[in-house]
C-alpha cells in the first residue's frame, strides 16, 4: 500500500510555514519551520514539522550542532529520507559559506585575528582533519580559499608542490596556511611544523610569502605567526 504523505498544502492556512514565511518575512519562522519548508512532505504519522522537531533535537536544538551531522546520520530519523537528508545538508552548507564570507568581503588581512574566526567558521563542523589555503593579493586581499587535503580522524597528508602551483594560478603573493584539530587541542605538532618549514622554504623560491599557518578548533585558534614560529 502506498503510504500517504502530509503535504504542508493539507495544512490549516495558520500552520503553513511558506504562507507564514511570505506574510511575516523568515526571521520569524522557528527553526523547525525552516526545517519543514525544506523537508517539504511529512508521512503517515508525523507532519514536516513534526520531522523537523526531530532532527532539531537530534542536533541538540543547535544549528551549530546540527551542521555537525552528516546525511546518513539525518537519515537515522524514520521520514526522512536520502534526497530530504541532502537537501537540508546542503542548506546548512550555504548558511556555513555566507558565514564565512561576511569578515573577508572586501577585506584587507592584517593580523591572524582578522582571518581566524573566518576559518573556524569554514572548519570547525568537519569530523576529521583538513588543510585549506587562503591566497591574498599584493593588497592582502583574499583572492581565493581552498580545502586541498582531507585527512582521517588524526591527521591530513598536504603535497607542498599543489600548495605552490595553485598560488601560482590564483596569482597570490602571499597565502596564509590553515587546518583544523577536531579534538579541540590547539598545539602544534613537530609534524605541523616540519610541513609549514617545507611549503615556507618551497614558496620562497617563487617569492611567495607564507604569512601564516593557523590552527583552529571549536575553542579557538593558534597563529604559527603570533608565536614567533614563522
Amino acid at each position: 500500500m502506498q503510504e500517504h504523505k502530509y503535504s504542508i498544502k493539507q495544512w490549516s492556512k495558520d500552520d503553513r510555514p511558506r504562507e507564514k514565511l511570505l506574510s511575516t518575512g523568515a526571521e520569524n519562522l522557528s527553526n523547525s519551520e525552516l526545517l519543514a519548508i525544506l523537508i517539504h512532505n511529512g508521512t503517515r504519522q508525523k507532519t514536516a514539522v513534526d520531522l523537523a522537531k526531530e532532527i532539531m533535537k537530534l542536533g541538540k536544538d543547535s544549528l551549530n550542532e546540527l551542521g555537525k551531522l552528516s546525511v546518513k546520520e539525518l537519515m537515522k530519523i524514520k521520514g526522512i529520507g536520502e534526497a530530504k537528508a541532502i537537501t537540508i545538508a546542503a542548506a546548512l552548507e550555504l548558511g556555513r559559506r555566507r558565514q564565512a564570507a561576511l569578515p573577508l568581503e572586501k577585506a584587507v588581512i592584517k593580523s591572524s585575528n582578522d582571518i581566524a574566526r573566518h576559518l573556524q567558521t569554514r572548519l570547525k563542523d568537519h569530523q576529521h582533519e583538513v588543510f585549506a589555503v587562503l591566497f591574498l593579493n599584493r593588497a592582502n586581499k583574499v583572492n581565493h580559499f581552498e580545502v586541498l587535503s582531507e585527512g582521517g580522524i588524526t591527521a591530513t597528508i598536504v603535497d607542498p608542490r599543489i600548495i605552490i602551483k595553485k598560488a601560482l594560478q590564483e596569482n597570490a603573493v602571499s597565502i596564509v596556511l590553515c587546518h583544523n584539530h577536531p579534538s579541540g587541542s590547539l598545539k602544534p605538532s613537530r609534524a605541523d611544523e616540519e610541513l609549514t618549514k617545507k611549503i615556507k622554504e618551497a614558496a620562497r623560491y617563487f617569492d611567495i610569502a607564507v604569512m601564516d599557518h593557523i590552527i583552529v578548533s571549536e575553542a579557538g585558534y593558534y597563529s604559527f605567526a603570533d608565536e614567533g614560529l614563522l
